[in-house]
């Protein structure tokens, strides 16, 4: 599936849901299911700054797209990281680098986080854009 295709799914499951209540409750489901982060990659390097909470992420090149995982100490936040993973995960680095990520508006996500939350989600996305960049260069040298 492409970034765009996941993302009007995501829209679509959260369409479903009554308030933000709910919407909560999805995204800490979505926590609970993210398989986390072996401890060897829960280092100050993978380490998201401008989170309030602890969020790491690591990735990797592998057969041409982009493998993520992620961790958080917070549940939400685990959540959202969930989210971001189903989003750019198998996806290769240009796809990443170029996407129009809609769907955080979309759903109302942003509006509905913590400022600092809202800052973190923003340094995630902008952490997934620079690998995607980082392994288009190595791609083309």
């Amino acid at each position: 599936m492409t970034i765009k295709e996941i993302q009007e799914e995501i829209i679509e499951e959260f369409v479903g849901f009554d308030d933000w209540m709910d919407k909560y409750a999805y995204l800490i489901e979505l926590g609970t299911d993210l398989s986390g982060l072996e401890s060897q990659y829960q280092t100050d390097q993978n380490l998201i700054k401008g989170c309030q909470s602890k969020v790491w992420f690591n990735a990797k090149l592998e057969d041409g797209v982009v493998k993520i995982e992620a961790d958080s100490d917070a549940i939400i936040v685990k959540g959202i990281a969930a989210l971001l993973i189903r989003v750019f995960n198998n996806q290769t680095p240009e796809a990443i680098m170029n996407a129009d990520l809609h769907f955080i508006d979309e759903i109302g996500l942003k509006q509905h986080l913590s400022p600092t939350r809202s800052n973190g989600l923003v340094a995630m996305v902008k952490q997934i854009k620079m690998y995607g960049l980082a392994f288009n260069q190595k791609m083309n040298n």
